[in-house]
């Protein structure tokens, strides 16, 4: 199955969106590797997937901005086939900002990432997916809006609106064939982890009936799963990888 579908994960020269990208690429997926800036951490990444025997390319994009979807599109298209696995992972800056110092743009610039991309990207992919009569739309959210972190409303809220994107387009677009499901991971720590203090590390695990941390691959199995025929009658659904620290 999966090798007649090509997926394009947002975001994803490391991190969980690397992981993504691998993981779906193993499975036989061909894969749209979409970077901001980071060009030499992206080309890593295919060129891992290409030596184990998958496929990929390396697209920059930034996915906020319409023109530039548009091209990614295009440009996708010509290099791999049409998209119709859409992962949209990419993010940005999470600054803590108490209520007293929170700015409307602050609010506006989480909802760019988390309402504006995923918006701008469904749109451009949709045609194919719905003359196909299938595909797979996977949003990344995170457990922030379930536990409702301080000092974090405009992240939270965003996160928020994303669950309702993934919800209402759900019912919209399962008619033709296409699911939308939201993959919210705890804290899985990643590249840009590196130096946390070990008792922030302990401090979360407190709340973690696992006992341990998860890894990029636990969130990017969750991923292949509802990509996969496997996940076919999953719609509407937020799946929380985080160990059990959240229900739902």
């Amino acid at each position: 199955m999966s090798d007649d579908h090509v997926a394009l994960i947002t975001g994803a020269s490391r991190g969980l969106g690397r992981a993504m990208a691998e993981t779906l690429a193993a499975q036989g997926f061909r894969v749209a590797i979409n970077y901001a800036s980071s060009h030499d951490a992206a080309c890593a990444v295919r060129d891992r997937i290409v030596a184990a025997g998958g496929r990929a390319e390396v697209f920059a994009a930034d996915v906020t901005d319409e023109s530039a979807v548009t091209e990614l599109g295009a440009a996708i298209t010509e290099t791999l086939g049409p998209v119709d696995v859409l992962v949209l992972n990419a993010t940005g800056p999470q600054p803590a900002i108490p209520i007293e110092d929170l700015e409307w743009s602050d609010m506006l610039q989480q909802l760019e990432f988390f309402v504006k991309s995923p918006l701008l990207l469904t749109r451009a992919f949709l045609p194919t997916m719905k003359s196909r009569g299938w595909g797979r739309i996977i949003q990344i959210g995170s457990e922030v809006f379930t536990i409702g972190n301080a000092n974090s409303s405009a992240y939270v809220s965003a996160k928020g609106a994303q669950l309702g994107l993934t919800r209402s387009w759900a019912r919209e677009l399962g008619p033709y064939g296409i699911t939308v499901n939201l993959v919210a991971p705890g804290w899985i720590p990643v590249e840009r982890h590196e130096g946390t203090a070990e008792e922030d590390f302990a401090g979360y695990l407190r709340d973690v009936p696992l006992g341990h941390m998860g890894t990029a691959d636990d969130v990017a199995g969750a991923v292949a799963y509802l990509a996969s025929d496997a996940g076919r009658f999953v719609t509407g659904q937020q799946l929380s990888v985080n160990g059990g620290r959240t229900f739902g």
